[in-house]
């Protein structure tokens, strides 16, 4: 279900139920109030791959390290726990500071041109972007040092 979530508190709703069935949500809190959400999106277990995406934060929430966080918890438990081979990423490819966030770790692969409809039937590029097993020791080093000097750089 495509809706624009942000058009009103219905619409909210109407796309966070939707998400029970195609998506495993979790919320992202900033100092125990909840200030975004991001998803492990198309997990397909045949191939040992998943996604995550479907990741907004509420801009009070830009550069606090939430965001690299979230991604941290969700790669370490695709790849150690889950046995994971591959998780993409996919963004608006014209979502420069996403892309940038994105690129700090993860390895771009391609615009997929007029790949889905978004906002009621606008036609999206997406950019994708993905980490592999083989990669996630690097990955993991990057995203801890990142917080640990507070999340400088861009944020998604």
């Amino acid at each position: 279900m495509r809706v624009r979530a942000d058009a009103s508190r219905k619409a909210f709703h109407e796309w966070f139920e939707s998400m029970r069935t195609t998506a495993l949500p979790f919320a992202t809190l900033v100092d125990g109030v909840p200030l975004g959400h991001t998803s492990y999106l198309n997990v397909r277990p045949e191939d040992r791959v998943a996604e995550i995406g479907n990741t907004w934060l509420a801009s009070r929430a830009w550069g606090t390290g939430a965001n690299t966080e979230a991604k941290l918890l969700l790669l370490e438990h695709a790849f150690e726990n889950e046995g994971l081979l591959r998780v993409e990423f996919k963004t608006d490819a014209a979502n420069e500071r996403s892309r940038a966030a994105l690129a700090q770790f993860a390895e771009f692969e391609g615009v997929f041109r007029k790949h889905m409809l978004v906002r009621g039937g606008e036609r999206r590029d997406s950019a994708w972007y993905s980490v592999i097993d083989d990669d996630w020791p690097a990955v993991k080093t990057v995203l801890r040092s990142r917080l640990e000097r507070g999340a400088s750089g861009p944020k998604a």
